[in-house]
């Protein structure tokens, strides 16, 4: 792993850091699990947008600037340190997107790409089912063939981003008779507007609704909506899964900014008589950076052509226990009442909580691990 900065790199570095100086809010924008909150970060993906800032790696003609991952690493350390808004486009540009650049045709490319670079469309993940969370191949929902395309029934549910999204995709049943639960599954995406869909907000701890339940009948869904053939959609989903479970959802920057934020905070209200709460802020500087040395391994790795694979779940376990032990570090230094008050640490805390469970719960991911990387035997399921 070679962490030297080359003269280009350092380049991009101060461009970036420039762009993000004379643009980023003066005022954290509200909160993006609120109405007003939403169309306030999409309008901020519109202007990251407008300097091709939005989607860095994605090449130009779908408007981002082509650049390679060491340099979206080094964009997203300069974001976060700047202290720009949370990514309210981060469903589609980080999981969708990477599918569609693998599976969809070009058509789908450029037909879906440009509207969720600029904000325009923004996207929602309809995974969960009310039986099937972390069983993902256990979903009922299905599609059926019609003319020109599938009618959707069913239900999903903790779908984020779906409160005040767009549009959304998942995957269906098109084949009920499937010897595997598996097979047989449609990777697809749908109107959050079209005749047939019920988006009901489900309120967070803190009342904001940052998931919905969607019920889905008979929503008709054009074939040209249909990512990659018709019955590949676990193939497909794995993809997907594997991205959410990397690097692309929570890259280094974010843990670095919010460790040095920590850092400050302890400086100005921290007891140095408290050694213990000063540990874990020093655990918490640590983690930061063996994270982002994990990361920048990985990404040497993935630059020389290998893929990320099943070590994608040694970071999603990794960095979903990270974020809740800084998260409470800094609670615990801002007192009792710090849960409930807004601001820079509660609401990041609350989100953090579900950590262990989205993206694929942490049991299931030490599963893969044992399984896939230390050879196990499989376990009782």
């Amino acid at each position: 792993m070679d962490l030297t900065q080359t003269a280009e790199v350092a380049a991009f570095r101060a461009e970036a850091r420039a762009w993000l100086s004379e643009h980023v809010p003066a005022s954290p924008l509200p909160s993006l699990e609120t109405a007003e909150g939403f169309a306030a970060h999409r309008e901020w993906e519109g202007l990251l947008h407008a300097d091709r800032w939005s989607v860095v790696s994605w090449p130009e003609e779908y408007g981002g600037r082509g650049v390679d991952i060491v340099k979206w690493l080094v964009f997203e350390e300069e974001y976060w340190a700047a202290g720009a808004p949370g990514r309210v486009s981060q469903n589609g540009i980080n999981l969708l997107a990477p599918t569609l650049f693998d599976h969809a045709s070009e058509e789908q490319r450029a037909r879906v790409l440009p509207p969720m670079a600029s904000g325009e469309v923004i996207w929602a993940q309809a995974w969960s089912e009310p039986e099937s969370g972390s069983d993902l191949a256990s979903l009922k929902s299905r599609a059926v063939r019609t003319e020109g395309g599938w009618l959707l029934s069913g239900q999903k549910t903790w779908s984020s981003r779906a409160a005040f999204a767009d549009r959304a995709f998942g995957i269906f049943r098109t084949d009920p008779d499937a010897p595997k639960q598996h097979q047989g599954l449609t990777y697809l995406m749908f109107d959050l507007r079209a005749p047939g869909v019920t988006v009901r907000p489900i309120g967070r701890l803190d009342g904001k609704p940052a998931f919905a339940e969607l019920f889905l009948d008979q929503v008709f869904v054009p074939d040209a909506d249909v990512i990659g053939e018709p019955g590949q959609g676990w193939r497909i989903a794995m993809s997907t899964t594997g991205n959410e479970r990397g690097l692309t959802l929570r890259a280094p920057g974010r843990f670095l900014a919010a460790a040095d934020r920590l850092v400050a905070l302890w400086e100005s209200a921290g007891d140095p008589a408290d050694t213990a709460l000063r540990d874990r802020v020093a655990d918490a500087v640590v983690g930061a950076r063996a994270y982002e040395l994990f990361t920048w391994a990985g990404a040497s790795r993935f630059a020389a052509g290998e893929s990320v694979g099943a070590e994608s779940s040694l970071n999603k376990v990794f960095w979903s226990q990270y974020d809740i032990a800084l998260h409470e570090t800094a609670l615990d230094l801002l007192g009792a009442d710090a849960e409930l008050a807004e601001g820079a640490w509660a609401e990041p805390w609350v989100f953090s909580l579900a950590g262990p469970i989205y993206a694929g719960t942490n049991e299931i991911q030490r599963d893969i691990i044992a399984e896939r990387l230390l050879g196990l035997p499989k376990g009782r399921r």
